[in-house]
């Protein structure tokens, strides 16, 4: 074949160029909805430079080239423990808040961590206490609740429940929490797109390379690291394809699965470490989160040092 036949046979010569219909048209941008700076586990204390970090983390987010609409905290605001002192801790609340009041200038919402749990009594009670104190620093009628941005609910949950009679926590939501989930999620639009915000991932994979979790042939994931009621809600998720993604802390890792279209983020730490650099692979930082019109979204992990 003729060079000159061969290029009219595929449509190249001049004036007959013929390209693909999706390459023609010109792709409109998505619009975006909304953008969130979560934050998680700063775990703050008065040593190592974890306010003067955390100042910076909040910087990095208000400097952002994109305006950030407001600030999700996924928990863990202070290092706690439950062998401080009543004022060892108060410290800690003192100075987290005296961090956000003056290097913050976004609307802030909150998710309680396990050890914003400061506990008096190693009992379910004084897990209780401890908690309804959490909620009294950051301000909180509830430990979840929900809140719309544009198209979109942001469903928060409370992810950290005592154990009856016995020290320590577990990883779940209530059943006082559940039902009120469930009508939740009845009463939602199927038009209007669902995030949800929990400390404790309910579906993650770091969780089984954080320690040595592989023991005798088994893999062992222990309900404090991740939601031992997975199960049940990846039930009850499927059967609203308006969820579309869930954020959480508590791993200082990070992860991004799909699991029955729903996408499951763990977005690190900003403390990494413990303010000690980073913790594995995972460097300090947090995520922006785009929300689009569309249901789709970005969730993106990045380092504020």
């Amino acid at each position: 074949m003729q060079r000159r036949g061969l290029l009219k046979s595929l449509g190249l010569i001049t004036g007959g160029l013929v390209l693909p219909k999706e390459i023609l048209a010109k792709e409109s941008p998505k619009k975006k909805s909304i953008r969130i700076a979560h934050i998680t586990d700063t775990h703050i204390q008065p040593h190592i430079g974890a306010a003067k970090g955390f100042e910076k983390c909040l910087h990095h987010i208000q400097n952002s080239e994109q305006k950030v609409d407001f600030v999700i905290n996924g928990g863990d605001a202070i290092m706690g423990s439950h062998h401080a002192s009543t004022n060892s801790i108060s410290k800690q609340w003192e100075l987290y808040k005296s961090v956000i009041n003056s290097e913050n200038k976004l609307p802030f919402y909150n998710c309680v961590g396990n050890h914003d749990i400061y506990r008096k009594k190693d009992d379910l009670q004084g897990f209780e206490d401890g908690k309804k104190e959490a909620m009294d620093h950051f301000g909180m009628n509830k430990t979840y609740y929900t809140f719309n941005a544009a198209n979109w609910k942001i469903i928060v949950l409370d992810s950290v429940q005592g154990k009856l009679n016995l020290k320590g926590y577990q990883g779940k939501i209530d059943e006082g929490q559940l039902d009120w989930l469930k009508n939740q999620l009845k009463e939602t639009p199927k038009e209007t797109h669902i995030l949800f915000v929990s400390h404790i991932p309910i579906l993650s994979a770091c969780v089984f390379l954080d320690g040595k979790n592989f023991k005798n042939g088994e893999w062992r994931v222990p309900e404090t690291w991740m939601h031992g009621d997975a199960e049940d809600l990846v039930e009850l998720f499927a059967n609203y394809p308006n969820i579309k993604l869930a954020i959480s802390g508590h791993i200082h890792l990070t992860d991004r699965i799909e699991y029955n279209q729903i996408t499951y983020c763990c977005n690190g730490a900003v403390s990494g470490n413990w303010w000690m650099g980073n913790y594995k692979q995972t460097k300090p930082g947090y995520a922006l989160v785009d929300l689009y019109e569309d249901g789709t979204f970005e969730n993106k992990y990045l380092s504020y040092s």
